[in-house]
């Protein structure tokens, strides 16, 4: 059926990467999604209506949650679509994240307004009697948002979508919830025994927790979240295939939506090569990273002198001091002024996010060990930080 659906409304739905056919997958995933939540909640506040069951009721609640939430995906699409203007350079395609986050926040304030309706229900109490229809329209929930959750995740999955990977999640947890509601019926016809308000409350609260973490999920883009590992694995291997490209270190990587990719890196280079000729390769790299990955990628050159013996026989051994503090430290713009009486040691150093040593610290413990070679040795040493899960020593 999913199948059918993309081949049916997505056109080039092969083309993931186009953002026409991104919208034509989220605007088929909105639809979906409005056609069959609104489905299901008209046929479950029937029900609860009908057998006086707060859980069924809260259920259809949930669906009607949904609902709205594939409207808001729908806009979401449709406005992340957008090209960028003079007050969004960037583009728009943020706004798909947003709509999750959107999406997120109903979820879990639904889930807050049904744990109060079930809490007055455990307090007050009402006679729940059920039928096997009640049973018949709880199976078929089921299986319509098992349907949905895969579906979700199919399209989330094609084109790399946050928002619908949320909703996914959240069907796949519907799931789990009207199930519990079902097993409520079923206890009540057998035994006699009603938990309606309970079972209630324990579908709010899968609601909420649902919704907890899809807020944290969906908001991890818009704070600035780490690129993810196989990306900046693979800008770095990309570089380093370039001949003349030393060393590599520095990179940042900022994501305004799907497909809108922006990066800045610093290349080492051979100071002794003809600085047209390595700013030659530098121009190949950015160019190809657009034209290939799509990438909007800003390369710093850093010349660094390879020829000269002295120098690079400390820089061994500064490297090994350096491994030797910690074998996450990675070292780069690595140059020694040489005088008559003393040398200054410049370079900087890379470590992560909460690494033991404070910068200070770092700096210090660096330069004792530096002028335990030789006390006419002088250090100044930049700390820089990670701002992408990089390879350690990637920098010359």
């Amino acid at each position: 059926m999913t199948k059918f659906l993309i081949h049916m409304f997505v056109k080039n739905y092969n083309d993931t990467e186009n953002t026409d056919v991104r919208q034509s997958y989220g605007r088929l995933s909105g639809i979906v999604g409005i056609a069959t939540n609104t489905l299901l909640f008209f046929i479950k506040v029937t029900a609860g209506t009908v057998f006086h069951s707060i859980s069924i009721t809260a259920d259809a609640v949930n669906n009607l949650s949904d609902c709205g939430s594939s409207v808001i995906t729908l806009i979401g699409f449709k406005i992340s679509a957008k090209p960028a203007d003079i007050e969004h350079p960037y583009g728009h395609a943020r706004f798909e994240y947003i709509s999750g986050l959107i999406v997120s926040l109903i979820v879990f304030i639904v889930g807050l307004q049904l744990a109060e309706s079930s809490v007055r229900k455990i307090i007050s109490p009402e006679d729940a009697k059920y039928s096997f229809l009640a049973v018949i329209i709880l199976i078929v929930s089921i299986l319509i948002k098992l349907w949905q959750s895969a579906f979700y995740k199919k399209t989330g999955s094609l084109i790399k979508s946050s928002a619908l990977s949320a909703a996914s999640t959240d069907s796949r947890n519907d799931v789990v919830s009207t199930a519990a509601v079902l097993a409520g019926v079923l206890i009540t016809d057998y035994t006699g025994f009603n938990p309606d308000g309970v079972i209630g409350l324990c579908v709010a609260g899968i609601i909420m927790f649902t919704g907890y973490k899809l807020i944290r999920e969906t908001s991890g883009p818009l704070l600035g979240e780490a690129p993810p590992k196989e990306l900046v694995d693979s800008i770095y291997s990309t570089i380093r295939g370039y001949d003349g490209i030393l060393g590599i270190h520095d990179l940042n990587v900022h994501s305004y939506g799907p497909g809108r990719c922006f990066a800045s890196v610093h290349c080492e280079v051979p100071a002794e090569r003809d600085i047209l000729e390595s700013h030659d390769i530098i121009d190949n790299i950015e160019r190809d990273f657009l034209s290939k990955k799509g990438i909007h990628l800003v390369i710093h050159m850093d010349p660094i002198i390879t020829d000269d013996e002295r120098t690079n026989e400390l820089k061994a051994k500064v490297k090994g001091i350096i491994a030797g503090i910690s074998p996450e430290i990675g070292m780069h713009d690595f140059r020694v002024v040489w005088g008559p009486t003393h040398a200054n040691i410049v370079f900087d150093v890379c470590v992560r996010f909460g690494f033991p040593l404070d910068d200070d610290e770092l700096k210090k413990k660096i330069t004792e060990e530096i002028k335990k070679l030789n006390v006419n040795y002088f250090t100044v040493i930049t700390v820089d930080h990670d701002y992408v899960p990089a390879v350690r020593g990637s920098g010359t």
